[in-house]
């Protein structure tokens, strides 16, 4: 019996300086090894393509990744998926029990429909105990458009306490949110890479990473990238940086939660002239997809637009100073 490869030091083909540049750009596990591109390692520890599939070849042995699998071993792997609550049943009963790991749910809507709200209860909410609706865990924000305010998560402690009939310290709540302020696309892409690392220094602590939120998705790209000369290069851009989020997902059972901007097609005649930035690639890629508007006083509607196994419907839900209510 072999005995099973756990450093990226034991992989055939990488000796301590090409652990060490795979470590510098982010790949600090077998796992993350594994799911990775040749093109991608090639770039990051300066060696060959054959060198770095052969690399990947072990790392997917070794972390028993990529190889086919039974639907009943799939489903029985489906059983680690965690749901986290929202806060709002309704809302949660929509996405079949709450928001899912190993997924990316995507928010749009205008401003004001309600979507940076959300993701300031959803980081209060993953930090409650499982039984509670939670996950156990802490957050990572990505903070595209300067919208996280901290004194907002401690007003909604008041709905967590509620919930679980027990008092939260706001800044013990706080210390388990990792936020970082993205300046431009690269940053965002960037960040979005070094989450693995910080998720990979919590990973057997108390608070493990569950939560990962991008808050906007397409703010950056959506400045930078204007006009249809630049389209192809950003929606490369952005396909890469969803898909690192996918990745993130799967190698630490966490939830993604992306908001997303949206804009009007004036020459709509007919239904909603409202549509979510980044096309198919945003569309095709996220799990969930969740359309958020304005309805009266503190009321919003949330539509569920694409899921791969729910049916679409709709929800409403009230924004108020305690948080997400029914």
């Amino acid at each position: 019996m072999t005995e099973k490869i756990t450093l990226l030091e034991d992989l055939p083909g990488v000796g301590p300086a090409t652990a060490e540049k795979l470590k510098e750009a982010g790949f600090n596990s077998i796992e993350a090894v594994a799911v990775a591109s040749p093109a991608d390692l090639v770039v990051t520890a300066e060696i060959g393509e054959s060198t770095a599939a052969k690399i990947i070849v072990a790392a997917r042995s070794a972390a028993d990744v990529g190889g086919f699998e039974t639907g009943d071993k799939v489903l029985e792997r489906r059983k680690m998926v965690g749901k986290l609550t929202t806060g709002c049943s309704a809302l949660d009963e929509l996405l079949g029990n709450g928001i899912e790991t190993q997924s990316i749910t995507e928010f749009y809507g205008e401003f004001g429909s309600g979507k940076t709200q959300i993701t300031h209860q959803l980081s209060v909410n993953v930090q409650l105990p499982v039984e509670q609706g939670g996950l156990n865990g802490s957050v990572i924000m990505i903070d595209t458009e300067n919208t996280f305010r901290p004194e907002r998560i401690a007003q909604m402690l008041g709905s967590a306490s509620a919930r679980t009939d027990q008092e939260y310290d706001p800044e013990e709540i706080l210390h388990n949110i990792h936020v970082a302020r993205a300046y431009n696309s690269n940053h965002q892409i960037l960040l979005a890479e070094s989450a693995s690392q910080l998720a990979e220094e919590l990973k057997d602590s108390e608070t493990p990473v569950r939560l990962l939120i991008v808050d906007s998705l397409t703010a950056h790209f959506r400045a930078e990238y204007v006009g249809r000369g630049t389209l192809a290069d950003r929606q490369q851009k952005l396909n890469k940086h969803m898909h690192d989020l996918l990745k993130f997902a799967d190698l630490y059972n966490a939830a993604i939660v992306v908001t997303n901007q949206v804009m009007s097609k004036p020459d709509a005649f007919f239904g909603d002239p409202t549509k979510p930035i980044g096309g198919h690639i945003v569309g095709h890629t996220a799990t969930y997809r969740l359309y958020l508007r304005k309805s009266k006083g503190d009321k919003r509607i949330a539509r569920l637009v694409d899921s791969p196994c729910l049916p679409e419907g709709e929800a409403v839900f009230s924004v108020t100073m305690e948080g997400l209510t029914d």
